[in-house]
């Protein structure tokens, strides 16, 4: 018994040197949550768009073809655009069939192609 003690002692020191090797430096630098890159935030794009499929200009109205799934109420106001510089307004009289619905041209100019949006 008195034979295991110095061994005891020594296995003792080595592993109390091996974990005093292993830790960390006091001026380590750790990350910190400012030092962190902020995730993006994604939001959807929920604007309506469409296109004029039909343009009736006696009678001052457009036919609008949206998207499946995408519909605006009546009597709302849409911009109507062409390559990106806008050409007039609309409003929504109705009526709907699938997914084509008939707008009133209220200011400006419309052909077919012209893109219309909410915004």
């Amino acid at each position: 018994m008195k034979s295991l003690m110095p061994l005891t002692l020594v296995i003792a020191g080595m592993l109390a040197a091996g974990c005093l090797y292993h830790r960390p430096a006091p001026s380590a630098k750790r990350a910190t949550p400012a030092a962190v890159a902020p995730q993006p935030i994604v939001t959807p794009d929920n604007s309506l768009t469409a296109r004029v499929v039909s343009y009736n200009a006696s009678g001052r109205f457009a036919v609008l073809g949206f998207p499946v799934g995408q519909m605006p109420k009546l009597e709302q106001g849409l911009f109507l655009y062409r390559e990106g510089m806008k050409v007039g307004e609309v409003k929504i009289t109705g009526p709907q069939r699938e997914n084509n619905i008939v707008a009133d041209l209220v200011t400006g100019e419309a052909e077919v192609g012209d893109e219309v949006r909410d915004r």
